[in-house]
């Protein structure tokens, strides 16, 4: 396998703060795609109670919406690569937009498909340039930069968790839907045309970080072509397919908890325990994705995606056991959201340093489409729970993360060493040849 080693380069003339400036601009944008995702739960009952469609194929959507939102990064990301992010934010900004617009007038299950992937191709253009601009930027901090962006889009719903659902009950969720899909789609266009890539690369302070990160640039065919890559991918899928499917599914199971209404009292608030759910799952969530990030960057990536995993699996253990009790509801599925997402700061700074930052938009964006395969299951899910119940669900959930941890310590760490110290090696020694020669 031939790579390209990075070349020595001083860090760009931008201002310090520019980077940051980037990195917050980024948050923004993808704060605006989280309803995409997060909002969904809530209108998946009042829009079978309006067509009787069926919970099933209502979350087909979801899916749709996941999987082109996944799958289509690695193409977004190459016009990143290619033409800078402001291009392709813009692109996303539109697309949102007429997605949620066309939710509002959808009267068959084929208007909301194509609304679907409508949104999952503007809300994965948004994402994929996010995250790997910020990998650019921050080569040197790539868990905390990847994990705050990825924030944005954990904790973006939490501000309008309860707007929306206010809105649903006041005005119905078409006026939601309307409303809310205009103002995100307005700001992410207006955000896009101040969005930058570095001018030159940012070169890695190695001697700051306790992790291994490659000298080589890595070009996504070479990636296709490694091993660790399907094993990040395969861990990815599993952790990835429980978070999904509770995110999609967190409405549906309290109502079938009968504990949706419940009113739930917590630090001197107090509301519907599906409510605070859902509010405090974003919190937790956006708070986990920078600090387990920040961890990661101190730790190594291994070990804190073991002991988020490890903890996610006992969540979902508590939830399959205890779940119909509101408060224990709330805190577990708090607790849950707080450590699954962290897979999208841990995975995005693991590739950076196993393949390097050249391609790292589009290496990143590969590996992003695990989410993808992973919303297959969400539908299968709601077959599963109608069958067997939910706690079967949690089960199956729960043997994949508790596998995904010992897989993390025990098959991604050694393997990652190797790869990265293998083809450093090779290169080396080449090198070494060359100038002999």
């Amino acid at each position: 396998m031939s790579a390209t080693a990075q070349p020595a380069t001083p860090p760009v003339a931008e201002a310090p703060y520019f980077r940051w400036l980037q990195l917050a601009m980024g948050v923004v944008c993808m704060a605006m795609i989280a309803n995409l995702q997060y909002g969904w739960t809530l209108f998946v009952d009042p829009i079978d109670a309006k067509f009787h469609w069926g919970r099933a194929a209502i979350q087909l959507a979801f899916t749709l919406f996941v999987v082109t939102e996944t799958w289509l990064v690695p193409i977004e990301a190459w016009f990143v690569d290619k033409y800078g992010p402001s291009i392709v934010i813009t692109f996303g900004g539109v697309m949102i937009t007429i997605a949620w617009v066309m939710n509002s007038y959808a009267d068959s299950l084929v208007l909301l498909y194509i609304a679907a992937i409508i949104g999952g191709i503007g809300a994965g253009s948004v994402y994929g340039t996010c995250v790997g601009n910020a990998l650019k930027w921050f080569p040197d901090r790539r868990g905390l930069a990847a994990g705050a962006t990825a924030a944005g889009f954990g904790a973006g719903a939490a501000i309008t968790v309860v707007p929306i659902a206010n809105m649903i009950a006041a005005s119905g969720y078409q006026s939601a839907f309307f409303s809310f899909g205009i103002g995100q789609g307005v700001i992410v266009f207006i955000l896009a045309f101040f969005l930058r890539k570095p001018s030159r690369a940012m070169p890695a302070k190695k001697k700051q970080l306790n992790l291994p990160q490659t000298k080589i640039d890595f070009t996504p065919p070479q990636v296709l072509r490694s091993p660790i890559f399907w094993v990040m991918y395969l861990v990815f899928v599993m952790v990835a397919a429980g978070g999904l499917m509770a995110a999609a599914q967190i409405a549906p199971i309290a109502h079938d908890f009968k504990i949706a209404n419940e009113p739930v009292g917590l630090l001197g608030f107090q509301m519907a325990a599906l409510t605070f759910a859902i509010s405090l799952d974003r919190i937790f969530d956006g708070f986990g994705r920078p600090f387990f990030g920040w961890v990661s960057d101190n730790i190594g990536r291994e070990h804190t995606m073991f002991i988020a995993f490890a903890t996610a699996a006992l969540m979902l253990l508590t939830l399959s056991t205890y779940g119909h009790v509101p408060i224990v509801f709330v805190l577990s599925t708090a607790v849950y959201f707080g450590v699954f997402g962290e897979i999208y700061s841990l995975f995005p700074a693991t590739s950076g340093d196993t393949f390097g930052v050249k391609y790292a938009t589009t290496n990143n964006g590969m590996l992003y489409t695990a989410k993808g395969t992973a919303s297959l299951l969400v539908p299968i899910a709601s077959i599963v729970a109608a069958k067997y119940g939910w706690q079967a669900v949690f089960v199956i959930a729960v043997a994949l993360n508790a596998t995904a941890a010992l897989l993390a310590l025990f098959v991604i760490k050694p393997m990652r060493r190797a790869f990265i110290l293998g083809h450093e090696a090779t290169t080396d020694a080449t090198a070494r040849d060359v100038r002999a020669a």
